[in-house]
């Protein structure tokens, strides 16, 4: 069985999955690489083909196109991740804790998975027109869980929010963009990361910390 970042990904998703062989999480992880270094107008299938270690003819056994590969990566990246959104939001605690919790994991993910990161939130523009359907509505979904979680906190004064939706926003929009500045070379783990923009969130929405 593989042990490639993005097969890790996979293993985190709901149905928790692993049906696919080992020739496809190759192509998937060189396209994840190539994507976030390249751009996804400037890779080409061959790119994929070749750091995956196969032939151009080979990749078309698995994937239509690179735009197919894309479109699972960008759908498994945010499944994953709003997973992780709704688990936080249901767990135990009050709503100023669940929301600590929520964002330290969500940080702390788009640190650690920057490179998937990198390409699932910043590549969108490039999705075909269902697939962009698909994963516009798993970030509706995520945005929902962290706008109730915000009213949960707001009703029973925990937070002061003027613009419930606004907040959500900037809370999934912190946490994001770590994929993009994050590297290997950061000062701060992962986790350190996610604890301190915790406290910075909570602040932000009001909370006394």
């Amino acid at each position: 069985m593989t042990s490639t970042p993005i097969a890790d990904l996979w293993r985190t998703l709901p149905d928790g999955a692993d049906t696919r062989p080992e020739a496809a999480y190759r192509l998937l992880q060189a396209a994840v690489e190539s994507f976030a270094e390249r751009g996804f107008h400037a890779t080409t299938t061959r790119d994929i083909a070749t750091a995956a270690g196969m032939s151009p003819a080979a990749l078309y056994i698995h994937y239509q196109s690179k735009a197919a590969l894309l479109a699972e990566i960008s759908q498994a990246g945010h499944a994953a991740t709003l997973e992780l959104v709704r688990v936080a939001a249901a767990g135990e605690g009050d709503p100023a804790e669940r929301m600590r919790r929520l964002v330290e994991e969500f940080t702390a993910w788009h640190a650690r998975a920057r490179t998937v990161g990198r390409v699932v939130n910043y590549e969108l523009h490039a999705l075909p027109e269902d697939a962009y359907a698909v994963v516009a509505a798993l970030r509706l979904d995520i945005e929902r869980e962290v706008s109730a979680l915000i009213e949960a906190g707001v009703a029973d004064g925990a937070f002061q929010v003027s613009e419930v939706r606004t907040a959500a926003r900037a809370v999934t929009s912190l946490g994001i963009d770590v994929s993009r500045w994050y590297t290997g070379r950061s000062t701060e783990t992962p986790d350190e990361l996610g604890r301190r923009y915790g406290e910075l969130v909570l602040r932000m929405l009001g909370a006394r910390v």
